[in-house]
């Protein structure tokens, strides 16, 4: 049976079926030498390259692979970059098939959680808007949040034209001075979120660590620049979540 090209080559472990079908749009896909369309369906066995390299695809799916690493701040969620800074991916391990595929993006002076899968359809799973999955952070915040202001970023604010807020908001009291740490929770994941909400009530986001993504919490002992595996019962919650389309914070 013919299955969708984008959808293979996600399953190839390539990247997410979105960065895919823009490849195929940028007409960087071909199918027998043929350039391929958005949409394409494809036999198993055809010939299929991805900028003039050819891509092995195998009748077996891959099973689903899920690393959990700690970002330092400092290093960036691409793979290569033109000013030479460190990568995420410079500390991951080799895969024999396919490649690490990031889930979702922190920027250079977050730290935290990040997730890596070698499928495709998993990574647009957890990032997709519509399963509402969790993402847990520590904030530190210069001055302290106000009454008014913590309301106004649990109501919501516009952020470039679309409202954004934040789902849950807890003080956790530490800190000296002008300097406080809260417990942030947001269901989506846009770009520099929480630091931009911040901004719009008035506050600066002087820390910024990611500590929960859906049913995967960050190991209190694991250390900056290390990676871990998920073992398969950790993953099938993970795709639990994905599938109902809600989450539930770990026990």
């Amino acid at each position: 049976m013919s299955e969708k090209l984008h959808k293979v080559l996600a399953d190839a472990g390539l990247g997410s079926r979105r960065q895919i079908e823009r490849w195929i749009s940028e007409g960087r896909v071909t199918v027998d030498d043929r350039k391929a369309k958005v949409g394409d369906r494809v036999l198993r066995g055809v010939a299929v390259k991805v900028d003039g390299r050819p891509v092995a695809i195998r009748c077996e799916t891959q099973a689903p692979r899920v690393l959990v690493y700690h970002k330092p701040s400092g290093e960036i969620c691409t793979r290569q970059d033109p000013q030479q800074r460190p990568t995420v991916f410079r500390h991951l391990p080799t895969l024999p098939t396919g490649r690490w595929i990031c889930v979702g993006r922190l920027d250079l002076n977050t730290s935290g959680l990040l997730l890596f899968t070698n499928r495709g359809e998993l990574a647009d799973r957890l990032m997709h808007p519509r399963t509402g999955i969790e993402r847990e952070y520590l904030v530190r915040i210069t001055p302290p949040l106000t009454g008014q202001q913590k309301s106004r970023l649990k109501r919501g604010v516009d952020l470039d034209g679309q409202p954004a807020r934040v789902d849950r908001l807890d003080e956790l009291r530490q800190g000296s001075g002008r300097n406080r740490w809260y417990r942030m929770v947001l269901t989506e994941g846009r770009y520099r979120e929480i630091r931009r909400l911040c901004k719009s009530v008035g506050v600066t986001v002087s820390r910024l660590v990611r500590v929960r993504y859906g049913t995967v919490q960050l190991p209190r002992d694991q250390r900056p620049g290390v990676w871990r595996e998920l073992d398969k019962g950790a993953i099938d919650r993970l795709v639990a979540v994905t599938q109902r389309g809600s989450d539930q914070p770990p026990a």
